[in-house]
């Protein structure tokens, strides 16, 4: 019988706030030692689902099971999880140590034991060399470590994070993103992790779950998730897109937008009258209009227009291209690659029918996409 030790099963779970349901009907299976991010906008029942597995919320209709053990009704200190939330609660009056000890203390512990674990706690941090030190003497990062530190020395089977590096810098948020990863990976520990910033679940996760409306849009792994999102609304929260609206060809291949007609390689909306076509801004080339590199061959999608921005993000430069009286076209290609354009220059950009997603027409990817102002 294989170890089910960490697992989480959420199975038909529901929970309501008046009139309001936070989560609708959800089931997700987390699997033992696995990265799982659950990721979406506020309000899109993130945070509830992770109470509810924590114990602080109980669900109106469903189960929840830990380690193959429904909880429903167990107090979060008799569930085999502990939370790391955004706000690290340390208490300031006590040392590092203390503050570790604390669990361990609550559970009666013998105090030779409780030295041992926190000490080994500590040591999964890299912070036993500041065990005597009070939190308001720590910066964000080692208080955010403690914080860890105090959740794992109860060797919990399922570990659930509720945005935990929110609080921090990007640099040290991008730093501690590898280190909660590497330390997931050497524990074989459970993670849950809540999050909105889709780089922080793409850069960390086994799989993502993405929540809209408190349902899940689509669960997988991130290269799935990024290159074959299930829905416009997930290819437009993971990652950016350029988003074209309009009537559906009839042999359903293509979306006939009003700056152009987006075509791709397969009939993904057969049958359908109105749809969106995807591409993401990497997948775009641009040119010079009059330049040898502006002409396209006929089987690949083109739009001309103007630059009205452009903007170095380092390893690449991005344009902002106005190809219509309220639309732009974000591009973004390699800093070596990148044409020397400038405001005012008028391009032509293209992009491939194989890198173009097909979706039934959507309000809400739209909303995510960039619409530009417009021309004055």
């Amino acid at each position: 019988m294989p170890d089910i030790t960490g697992g989480v099963s959420i199975d038909a779970v529901t929970k309501r706030y008046g009139s309001a349901t936070a989560v609708d009907d959800v089931t997700l299976d987390v699997q033992p030692g696995e990265f799982l991010s659950l990721l979406g906008p506020s309000g899109c029942g993130k945070t509830t689902t992770l109470r509810m597995i924590a114990g602080f919320e109980q669900p109106d209709a469903g189960d929840i099971r830990i380690s193959g053990r429904s909880v429903l009704g167990l107090p979060p200190y008799r569930r085999e999880v502990n939370t790391v939330f955004q706000a690290y609660a340390l208490f300031p009056h006590m040392s590092v140590a203390e503050n570790v000890a604390y669990g361990l203390q609550q559970r009666r512990t013998p105090k030779s034991e409780i030295r041992a674990r926190v000490a080994e706690a500590l040591d999964l941090v890299q912070m036993r060399h500041l065990a005597d030190r009070r939190p308001t003497q720590l910066s964000g990062g080692q208080q955010q470590r403690i914080a860890l530190s105090r959740a794992l020395v109860n060797r919990p089977a399922v570990l659930l994070l509720d945005e935990p590096l929110g609080a921090l810098d990007r640099q040290l948020r991008e730093e501690m993103q590898l280190e909660l990863k590497l330390l997931q990976s050497s524990l074989g520990i459970t993670f849950v992790f809540v999050t909105h910033d889709q780089g922080e679940a793409l850069s960390m996760s086994d799989r993502i779950a993405i929540m809209r409306h408190g349902v899940v849009e689509q669960i997988a792994d991130p290269d799935t998730v990024y290159a074959r999102p299930a829905s416009a609304y997930v290819a437009a929260f993971v990652g950016q897109q350029n988003f074209f609206t309009g009537p559906v060809s009839a042999d359903g291949a293509a979306v006939e937008a009003a700056e152009s007609v987006v075509r791709a390689t397969a009939a993904e909306l057969a049958g359908a009258t109105r749809g969106q076509a995807a591409v993401r801004p990497e997948f775009v080339r641009i040119a010079a209009e009059g330049s040898a590199d502006a002409v396209a061959p006929a089987s690949v999608n083109t739009a001309r227009g103007t630059v009205i921005g452009v903007a170095h993000l380092g390893e690449t430069m991005q344009y902002l291209v106005r190809i219509g009286e309220d639309r732009s076209l974000i591009v973004r290609r390699p800093t070596p690659e990148a044409p020397p354009l400038s405001v005012g220059d008028a391009v032509v950009c293209s992009w491939d029918s194989a890198n173009v997603l097909l979706f039934p027409a959507d309000e809400a990817a739209t909303d995510a996409g960039y619409v530009a102002p417009p021309a004055a």
